[in-house]
């Protein structure tokens, strides 16, 4: 018996060809199917949306989780933003959905109307939101002149009216007009407005924003695309027309958009640089040196066709997968599955292992996948989650890459199958650039490529100066820094600092090891 979504196309496939027919109503009766078995399902965080899709099995001490592959994602998986980084404060951003309203007995009804998303952190109708406003109220000191640098202090209150001899306090005071605590009072917010107002209407999208992700309205952004048809070719020149050669669900908003390309800037940041329609090109941005390291990755991501099936005749060999090292894991090592399977779609034709590695990468989320023992079949406990689509396989090891590599676990490495990618590893922070000093060398070593991206463009910058600092004359740039076209959409508020404003993966720059091509003297002769 056919569908409801079948019947419903069956007059606008008669008129496309028998093609676009045929790859339509396969694409329909597959959503329909999964959206009535998904309806039963109620997520309300990223570990949700993992969990719900997959079951977790040991095998030889490996913990191997089986998902099910998805055609889209749906509106019941919402996902929850971790901490970004590490000098950044550690909240979660946690969607609410219908079905948790419904569950909890409260009525399916959004908790704020999109009219009526502006509210001040402090007398914000969300409890996460209110706490994290207290969070920013101990944490955040006063950015005004007047203050002397450094952190606050609990004694020495006396004030003195010269400027930068008070000591520093802890903001208190909330902008009318943005809403989040800046200042620690009114005068000083007044004294510094003309400043302010730099970051005030970005401060104030980020709050609706904010308010929008626990409205608990539809989150029709998230209904993820299929995969693509074979004849037809994605455009990647900026985010418009890679979702609509995509075929995404329409994103007419403003603020819907910034939601999908927080969660998506991710895999199509790793995407935009290793697909053969690449935006960086020879003329843009792209070295001769990265021309010829990322040929040799794209001639692994698209292999010919070969004629192959499911028959014994069919069967043909198959290339290894494509590894894609993604160290110093954090936040992009929960993003909903669905999200990572983007990038799988953009790749059809070979396999990926995606392997997150860093002491963070399974922050949080013990509930979901308890880490297995260490054992001699499995000596870094790692999580596999295997066929999270039929060509895409995921590993996550809580441990420092410079400890595996040393090991020769993932030994040899191959410039055709291998591939680094940093997403805001901090390389010339303070707070973190020791933790590199040993792992810089090491990926330097496998001449793989290694691309990484920045907060800002300060962020990205530095961590440029302190790779050319550390490895100077050892390293070949690949790619020029420069702003990501995938960036996300979205601005991101530093608990720590609100005057701090980011956005995910604004800035992408690729590098990878010198190599030394072997030279032979005239006056040398061959025994």
């Amino acid at each position: 018996m056919a569908l409801p979504a079948d019947r419903a196309v069956r007059p606008a496939l008669s008129k496309l060809c028998s093609q676009c027919s045929t790859f339509t109503a396969r694409q329909s009766r597959q959503s329909a199917a999964f959206l009535q078995s998904a309806q039963q399902r109620s997520v309300s965080s990223i570990r949700g949306a993992q969990s719900s899709s997959s079951s977790s099995t040991q095998v030889g001490g490996i913990t191997r989780t089986i998902s099910r592959p998805i055609q889209a994602s749906i509106t019941s998986k919402l996902p929850s933003v971790a901490a970004q980084s590490r000098t950044k404060a550690s909240s979660s951003t946690s969607f609410a959905t219908n079905e948790d309203l419904a569950g909890s007995g409260i009525p399916s009804k959004p908790i704020l109307e999109q009219d009526n998303l502006f509210h001040s952190f402090t007398n914000s109708p969300i409890p996460k939101i209110r706490q994290r406003a207290a969070f920013i109220r101990q944490h955040a000191s006063c950015p005004h002149h007047s203050h002397r640098p450094g952190q606050f202090s609990e004694t020495n209150r006396q004030v003195d009216t010269e400027s930068g001899s008070q000591p520093p306090k802890h903001v208190d005071f909330e902008c009318p007009d943005c809403g989040i605590p800046v200042y620690c009072s009114e005068q000083h917010w007044m004294d510094d407005y003309e400043k302010h107002l730099e970051i005030c209407d970005t401060l104030r999208q980020i709050n609706e924003d904010d308010h929008d992700l626990h409205s608990g309205r539809h989150f029709y952004e998230f209904n993820y695309a299929g995969p693509q048809m074979d004849d037809a070719m994605v455009n990647m020149t900026n985010w418009d027309t890679f979702m609509y050669t995509r075929q995404f669900e329409a994103v007419n908003d403003d603020r819907c958009m910034r939601q999908a390309t927080r969660l998506l800037t991710y895999p199509l940041t790793i995407g935009s640089v290793l697909h053969e329609l690449s935006p960086y090109h020879i003329r843009n941005r792209l070295t001769v040196e990265g021309l010829k390291s990322l040929t040799a990755l794209r001639y692994t991501l698209h292999p010919p066709k070969t004629g192959g099936n499911e028959s014994i005749k069919g069967l043909r060999p198959e290339a290894p997968p494509v590894r894609v090292f993604i160290l110093g894991a954090r936040a992009e090592s929960s993003l909903p599955r669905d999200a990572w399977v983007q990038l799988a779609h953009l790749f059809p034709l070979s396999r990926l292992h995606l392997i997150f590695i860093g002491p963070e990468s399974m922050m949080n989320r013990d509930d979901e996948f308890p880490l297995p023992p260490r054992t001699p079949e499995n000596p870094y406990g790692a999580v596999v989650e295997d066929r999270v689509w039929p060509t895409m396989k995921i590993s996550t090891i809580v441990d420092y890459y410079h400890t595996i590599h040393k090991t020769g676990y993932f030994a040899p490495h191959d410039p055709y199958f291998d591939c680094f990618v940093l997403f805001h590893p901090g390389l010339g922070h303070p707070a973190s650039s020791h933790e590199w000093e040993e792992t810089l060398p090491m990926l330097l070593e496998t001449k793989a490529p290694i691309i990484a991206t920045g907060y800002t463009q300060a962020d990205m910058e530095r961590d440029v100066e302190w790779v050319n600092k550390k490895a100077k004359g050892e390293f070949d740039i690949l790619m020029e820094p420069g702003e990501n076209i995938f960036r996300s959409l979205r601005w991101d508020l530093n608990d720590l600092d609100p005057q701090d404003v980011s956005a995910g993966n604004w800035g992408v720059w690729a590098f990878r090891g010198k190599r030394y091509e072997a030279t032979v003297k005239d006056n040398v002769i061959a025994v």
